[in-house]
């Protein structure tokens, strides 16, 4: 019988209806990976079985998975760990999406929520997001897909899953503005409202924290560059932690009022400052150009 190694790949992917996950599937498939849709959590382990049994040389394995009913966490939870058991890395990525976010899709598309029934599209959106609060709770990796389109959100996923022989860990940067939210994949959120506002100098105002002029404001505020030499030294220590417990994806969230200008240019140096040899950074503004 063929062995499992340390090498072999199992992601369940999973989340909220309309947060992405056929895209996600694409993305897998057209990366290599060996891809199922819809399968049942009791079902994930034999197939696992199977799959070594007639094709050992499958070496990463993906299965998008409907957890909607309210008994999968359990169902869910022992497939993991039977995974495990058998030598597999299994792992959850969760996808989520603000509830106006989906709203909007579902109503692009014109096609009922799974769960609405005879209820509102919203209340459908929630119960669903109830459900799914165990498992959520549980994911390796939560993907947030509101400030995405389809291309971006492809991006992303494909970065998260490149390839092994990369860095072991890799980092999203990712700017947002605190008046549309903080992201719900964030990991660690730093709040750049305690320096001055470059919108209120009217040179500044129309251009963003990418442009040379507004981050060199920003960084000659008093406390702009102790603070990033102080996050870098933190990250350090947490870049270190999560190796050692083999996460390898996770999103720091560094937010301002719009997001355009202060978390734009602490982004960028942010960024820049925490690659490394074994860290590989994606920068991403999530709200640049929304206002």
């Amino acid at each position: 019988m063929p062995v499992v190694t340390a090498g072999h790949e199992f992601v369940v992917v999973t989340g909220l209806s309309g947060a992405g996950r056929s895209t996600a599937s694409n993305v897998l498939q057209d990366s290599g990976w060996f891809v199922t849709d819809n399968i049942p959590p009791q079902m994930l382990a034999p197939m696992a079985t199977m799959l070594r049994e007639q094709q050992p040389e499958v070496m990463r394995v993906a299965a998008v998975v409907d957890v909607r009913t309210r008994n999968m966490f359990e169902q869910l939870s022992e497939a993991m760990q039977e995974l495990g058991d058998h030598g597999w890395k299994p792992r959850i990525v969760f996808l989520d999406a603000t509830d106006e976010t989906l709203v909007r899709r579902f109503e692009s598309v014109r096609r009922p929520h799974p769960l609405q029934g005879d209820g509102g599209l919203l209340e459908a959106i929630q119960a669903e997001r109830e459900r799914l609060g165990d498992i959520r709770s549980v994911a390796d990796v939560i993907v947030d897909t509101s400030g995405f389109n389809v291309h971006q959100f492809s991006a992303k996923i494909a970065q998260i899953f490149d390839s092994e022989r990369g860095p072991r860990l890799r980092i999203a940067v990712m700017s947002f503005g605190f008046k549309y939210g903080i992201p719900l994949d964030a990991d660690t959120v730093l709040d750049m409202r305690f320096l001055p506002n470059p919108f209120w100098v009217p040179e500044l105002r129309s251009k963003t924290g990418r442009d040379p002029e507004v981050s060199r404001f920003v960084f000659d505020q008093l406390g702009a560059d102790e603070f990033v030499d102080r996050v870098v030294a933190m990250m350090d220590a947490m870049i270190s932690g999560y190796v050692r417990e083999g996460r390898r994806y996770v999103t720091l969230a560094v937010g301002c009022t719009g997001g355009k200008h202060r978390s734009v240019a602490v982004a960028e140096r942010l960024s820049r400052e925490l690659q490394g040899p074994e860290v590989g950074t994606l920068t991403v503004h999530r709200d640049l150009g929304r206002e």
